[in-house]
């Protein structure tokens, strides 16, 4: 089976899926995608299934070298992507043969790449999911994050390599990425009855900054600090994903893909599951703000989400390729139709 072996690793690179579901009642972290969109929708382009494992870099993409003939497609924050040197796009299957070096460099819009390839990585997998939990050293290669010197195993594709080639997806249907000040829609609570309603008004309408402090298990923010009705502590509970916290100090944090299973200080909202993403590609010092909605919005941003990704990929078809010769010149030109499938 092919390989690709880390020349460079990147920044905080992993492997990750959709993380380890239905063990936080043993105390055991989901992880998985910071961006779940992303990642599903670069396993959709090389006809993966949602749950196959990809890389996930954040800041500054790896530099991989193919053993074999594989096909991938990098998604998520928008970096520079060569191939021997040579640019090549985002959010397309790229065909890589033996010998060929994949560079994702470094992010110039939001914080976080995803690399998937045809099959999926085959690292071991752990609890039902091959996602790296470094704190827990678990998962992904040895538990950690990847190194230069690493050669990561492929599972076997699941379709044939004339089925992927000329997969993409549209500009409108790539990820969000952070703006200016980015706006996180959210439902109040669980705990909002903790708050004074000239807490929850600041929390409304406030202006925020991820600080240094953030990292994959969270985001701690900077900005007006949010006051409590009576104590910031309450009886510990489950820390849902998009969870925000506010402890005493009074400024929130908003729980991420490797949170603690519970916590014990008064949540003042939740971010919604389609906004996580968004959230997932902000990085230090990006600027943000809340917007609450109902849960009825929230129900219904998820269903355009899935419907979004249930007509991907789209697809490149009627290639057709001529040579024109002007005097002595000879030019080869390809006219393409393209066409969105769903």
């Amino acid at each position: 089976m092919p390989d690709l072996a880390v020349i460079l690793p990147g920044m905080f690179t992993t492997v990750q899926d959709l993380g380890r579901c239905g063990l936080q009642q043993y105390g055991v972290p989901v992880s998985g995608a910071m961006d779940e969109y992303s990642l599903r929708a670069a396993n959709s382009l090389v006809l993966n299934k949602d749950t196959a494992a990809v890389l996930e870099a954040t800041l500054q993409g790896p530099t991989l070298k193919c053993n074999g003939t594989v096909a991938a497609a990098v998604t998520g924050a928008r970096a520079p992507v060569t191939v021997n040197g040579l640019p090549v796009p985002m959010w397309q299957v790229l065909l890589l043969k033996c010998g060929d070096v994949l560079t994702v460099g470094v992010t110039v819009s939001g914080a976080r790449v995803y690399i998937a390839v045809a099959g999926g990585f085959d690292v071991p997998m752990v609890m039902g999911s091959r996602s790296t939990f470094v704190r827990g050293g678990i998962g992904g290669v040895e538990g950690r994050l990847v190194r230069s010197g690493d050669v990561l195993p492929l599972s076997t594709p699941t379709a044939p390599l004339a089925d992927v080639l000329g997969n993409y997806v549209p500009r409108a249907k790539q990820c969000r990425l952070p703006w200016a000040v980015t706006a996180i829609r959210v439902i109040l609570g669980p705990q909002d009855e903790c708050f004074p309603e000239d807490a929850l008004y600041i929390f409304s309408r406030a202006e925020y900054t991820v600080t240094n402090e953030s990292d994959r298990m969270g985001f701690r923010l900077a900005g007006p600090k949010l006051v409590h009705r009576d104590k910031a502590d309450i009886v510990s509970d489950g820390i849902a994903p998009g969870s925000i916290q506010v402890p005493g100090h009074g400024l929130p944090i908003v729980m991420l893909a490797d949170r603690q299973t519970t916590g014990g200080y008064a949540k003042i909202a939740t971010v919604i599951s389609v906004d996580l993403a968004l959230m997932g590609q902000m990085k230090p010092q990006d600027k943000v703000r809340f917007v609450a909605v109902s849960p009825d919005d929230a129900v219904q941003a998820l269903r355009e989400q899935e419907s979004v990704l249930r007509s991907l990929p789209c697809r490149s078809v009627s290639a057709r390729k001529f040579r024109i010769r002007i005097g002595s010149e000879s030019i080869t030109a390809e006219i393409r139709e393209v066409v969105e499938e769903g």
